[in-house]
């Protein structure tokens, strides 16, 4: 990976490696994209090194990125987190930076709001979160963080969902806990 400035670019054999991984795992979930042409994705991806950056990120990260849909307001591809447990390389981690450093000791080294942000990447919403949901069975054993609205933050909490009993349950804890197998789970948009 190259990083010029403050834009963050990878290198030509690093994309190759990336979009082949994406158009196979495009290929192999076509549940999660019907109707959405891949040419289509590429030809977004192509001029824009950042958003590749971004998506090399959630992928090497744990996060197995791909399409989950289109809005044809913005004309841009949404692409989430589809990793079946919540990426493993963005765990033991508080909701934010606030939270993290409320914690007097075993403070981590990150946040779930600071590492997106250092990745160019957004946090599931909880419509976002139930959403995916709908195209498989995500969390089982995990859980991920959600962006969590400020009315519920200004007072100290966070919210995170799991699926466990083959229902989606959206939960809250202070946002400076972090645990092992709670990560959180990213949108981006192309």
């Amino acid at each position: 990976m190259s990083v010029t400035g403050s834009r963050k670019k990878l290198a030509p054999e690093n994309q190759q490696v990336l979009l082949s991984t994406l158009k196979s795992r495009f290929v192999n979930n076509m549940n999660r994209h019907e109707g959405i042409d891949w040419e289509e994705i590429m030809k977004k991806l192509f001029n824009n090194g950042e958003k590749l950056w971004s998506l090399n990120e959630m992928e090497r990260s744990g996060g197995e990125p791909d399409v989950t849909g289109y809005d044809s307001k913005t004309d841009r591809f949404v692409l989430m987190d589809c990793s079946p447990q919540s990426p493993a390389g963005r765990r033991n981690i508080c909701y934010d930076r606030e939270g993290r450093e409320s914690r007097k000791e075993h403070k981590p080294e990150s946040s779930a709001e600071e590492l997106a942000a250092s990745m160019g990447i957004e946090l599931l919403t909880e419509e976002q979160y139930r959403y995916l949901q709908t195209l498989g069975e995500f969390d089982t054993s995990s859980s991920s963080w959600i962006k969590t609205p400020s009315a519920i933050r200004k007072h100290g909490g966070a919210l995170f969902c799991d699926r466990r009993y083959n229902h989606v349950f959206v939960y809250h804890n202070g946002a400076q806990s972090y645990y092992g197998s709670r990560g959180f789970r990213a949108v981006l948009y192309v």
